[in-house]
């Protein structure tokens, strides 16, 4: 039953994204524009560690700019009837699934801009790709939640940078060290703590999305 709800809320999201086109176009046109700047200030002459530190940054701003959205277009109408039809686990974990795809495709398009214009840094892309997985799933969680509570103080979405900050800085930290190994080594040796650092982060941040959702819901 949860899983049927999730489904159909999450072909809700996408049907809705698609209906608001000059939503995705800005970010992929806020998203293009920055790398193209980045290019433009580095002139080719950039080392690894700047593009990776960089390619973080971007894809912070990006997904700042993407999720932040998750729960403004949802009016007070359409969120009593949600109420009526499905459970609250169904709803904020449909979210998080959305902005998850949502990231991944953003997160690839990033690669795929920064490679095309700053060069192949990446050594170990499989590692990389990874690290990007990871960091879809820890981003899109985190500021989903976020994003949620910040619906509920009369979208203040001052609060979302000062609630996602002590949870996103530590995820940046362990993804930028992680991609900083992919973009100098093909050696996964030593990288076993980090990769259950993320899962941990993941599984907790999502765990606590579901627990603690229905009291944001009931409100």
């Amino acid at each position: 039953m949860l899983w049927t709800e999730i489904k159909y809320l999450v072909g809700k999201e996408i049907r809705l994204e698609l209906k608001q086109k000059y939503v995705i176009n800005g970010i992929l046109l806020y998203l293009v524009s920055t790398i193209y700047i980045t290019y433009l200030a580095f002139e080719n002459a950039i080392t690894g560690e700047t593009w990776n530190s960089l390619f973080w940054i971007i894809l912070l701003f990006v997904a700042v700019n993407g999720i932040s959205k998750s729960f403004v277009q949802e009016s007070p109408a359409r969120h009593l009837y949600y109420y009526t039809i499905a459970s609250p686990g169904a709803v904020v974990l449909s979210k998080i699934l959305y902005n998850l795809l949502l990231m991944a495709i953003l997160s690839l398009l990033s690669f795929g801009f920064f490679l095309l214009l700053m060069g192949n840094q990446v050594v170990n892309v499989p590692l990389f790709l990874l690290t990007l997985v990871f960091g879809s799933l820890g981003l899109s969680s985190v500021l989903t939640m976020v994003a949620a509570i910040a619906s509920r103080a009369s979208h203040n979405f001052s609060l979302m940078a000062i609630l996602s900050f002590p949870i996103i800085l530590p995820l940046l930290a362990v993804l930028m060290k992680v991609s900083r190994t992919a973009l100098s080594s093909m050696d996964w040796s030593g990288l076993s703590p980090l990769l259950v650092i993320l899962i941990t982060i993941n599984v907790v941040v999502i765990a606590l999305a579901y627990l603690l959702f229905p009291y944001l819901w009931r409100d």
